[in-house]
């Protein structure tokens, strides 16, 4: 089983950096929605369009508030287990290489759960004021 779990630690390491991508693409994404591309959805009366947009973007926040951080804790502990192992036989340099591969993926892991918190925190606030600005207009 240590064998299964060890081969695991590489596609977490890629997947973590690629949840680090896909962050920073939803910070520009998330910045071009504030700075007038929520507010071109309202002036042109696109409620069904603003619906979806808004469903989808704070989908894909809420996705990386939730798996990032679980894939840090993933990162965090595959490398202990083997880390523990050396520490038992006295090799020192094999622990720290492994609790340094644990403390970046969990720096990783949270800090990609907090910008798909914020992210999703700020779009629901933008979008629901964007809604209710139609609404009213509609009355």
């Amino acid at each position: 089983m240590d064998a299964v779990v060890g081969w695991l630690l590489a596609p977490v390491m890629l997947a973590l950096l690629a949840l680090v991508a896909l962050s920073l693409w939803e910070l520009g994404l998330a910045i071009g929605e504030r700075s007038g591309g929520i507010r071109g959805l309202v002036e042109a009366d696109r409620r069904d369009r603003l619906a979806s947009r808004a469903r989808r973007a704070i989908d894909r926040a809420d996705l990386l508030a939730r798996i990032g951080p679980m894939l840090g804790l993933m990162g965090t502990l595959i490398p202990l287990g083997p880390g523990l192992a050396a520490l038992a036989s006295g090799h020192l340099d094999v622990l720290a290489q492994a609790v340094t591969v644990a403390f970046n993926t969990t720096v990783l892991g949270l800090s990609i759960g907090i910008l798909g918190y914020l992210l999703g925190r700020l779009r629901r606030r933008w979008y629901d004021a964007a809604m209710a600005q139609l609404e009213r207009r509609a009355q």
